[in-house]
């Protein structure tokens, strides 16, 4: 089968391209004494999951309970649900995820530290904690100051959790520019100061748009990238990639030429998402196989503004601004190596939101 055989709107990976990226931050993290435990919502494949492992990650991260159940399909050795999970049902699955892999969970709060406490005990299990502080973005995580000290403490105190270590996650860096660089500098010493006064076993922090510093900041022992697997057009727009380094496109067919200057393609919104590019940049997608804009979304129509005389028929190749999104939006996903399609992947983790 070619790409050509594929019916419209699909999701394609470059392998060679995902390859070389995969290589390239294991190669990094190795270089650098940092451990890689890659953020799955980027691909929500268990086989892709075993893949990152293959070069050299040390476990998954993932965000949701039911990202964990299926992630185990990948068998990694730890499972960091990167996210502060409530709620008895959703506890009682990880106590399960638990019993075959070691877990690890990253909170902010004893208001979720405690009924994960009561929840091992019951199912006998041990489960590591990352208590998690806020760097900036102004998301979750408690001040890196008596908050974060409290908050150890109380983990220490409750049967069945291990304290191991910090988490952060640095999103506020979108750029290396000026203002980007000067935020690094404020990380590193955050970092370093929390290090020094805790001594944790584990810090564990990093993101895509700053991976390649992460060597820089004093005390952290592991990142963990998500989108670096296919990059997107917001990586490129950011500068944490070139648009050679992007493995993912969606192969998209022109249905109608009504409007002069206009095609509509077989995918909008619940294809693509809405995501806007974070540098305020306009369009959903970068059209690679011409000149054209893809300026505008219904739920099934994508509108292209384009001087190209294509027809209905002809097909377009387009590099998504948020790939992680995109993934989720498909129910499956092909490989291809030039024209070739080598694989087709079920995104088995596809809506699991809890």
């Amino acid at each position: 089968m070619t790409i050509h055989d594929l019916d419209t709107p699909a999701l394609v990976i470059d392998l060679d391209v995902m390859e070389r990226n995969l290589l390239q931050m294991s190669t990094y993290a190795k270089e650098h004494q940092l451990n890689l435990r890659p953020h799955t919502k980027t691909h929500k494949i268990p086989a892709l999951g075993q893949k990152q492992l293959q070069y050299g990650a040390v476990g998954l991260t993932v965000a949701k309970p039911g990202e964990a159940e299926v992630m185990l399909r990948a068998n990694p050795q730890e499972l960091l649900v990167a996210y502060p999970t409530f709620g008895q049902q959703k506890l009682s699955r990880l106590t399960e995820v638990a019993r075959k892999t070691r877990l690890l969970m990253s909170l902010d709060s004893l208001e979720i530290a405690q009924p994960l406490s009561d929840a091992a005990k019951t199912a006998g299990v041990e489960i590591g904690i990352l208590t998690e502080i806020d760097v900036g973005l102004r998301r979750v995580g408690v001040r890196p100051d008596h908050e974060l000290d409290e908050l150890i403490s109380g983990v220490r105190k409750l049967p069945n959790l291990s304290w191991e270590g910090i988490a952060f996650y640095p999103g506020h860096i979108k750029s290396l520019d000026d203002e980007g660089l000067s935020a690094l500098h404020d990380l590193n010493q955050t970092i370093n100061e929390v290090a020094n006064r805790h001594q944790p076993r584990i810090v564990s922090g990093g993101s895509t748009p700053s991976w390649a510093h992460s060597h820089e900041i004093y005390g952290m022992t592991e990142i963990r990238p998500g989108t670096y697997i296919f990059n997107d057009r917001n990586s490129v727009e950011i500068g944490s990639c070139t648009l050679t380094e992007c493995a993912a496109s969606v192969i998209v067919t022109v249905v109608s030429t009504a409007v002069d200057g206009q095609v509509i393609i077989d995918g909008g919104s619940k294809t693509f998402s809405s995501d806007r590019l974070a540098t305020g940049g306009d369009g959903f997608g970068l059209v690679l196989n011409g000149p054209a804009e893809f300026q505008k979304m219904n739920e099934e129509h994508g509108f292209v503004k384009t001087a190209e005389p294509w027809k209905v028929g002809d097909r377009l190749r387009i590099l998504p601004n948020h790939i992680c999104v995109v993934v989720n939006l498909h129910e499956k996903v092909y490989g291809v190596r030039g024209e070739v399609v080598e694989e087709c992947w079920q995104v088995d983790a596809r809506g699991k939101l809890q």
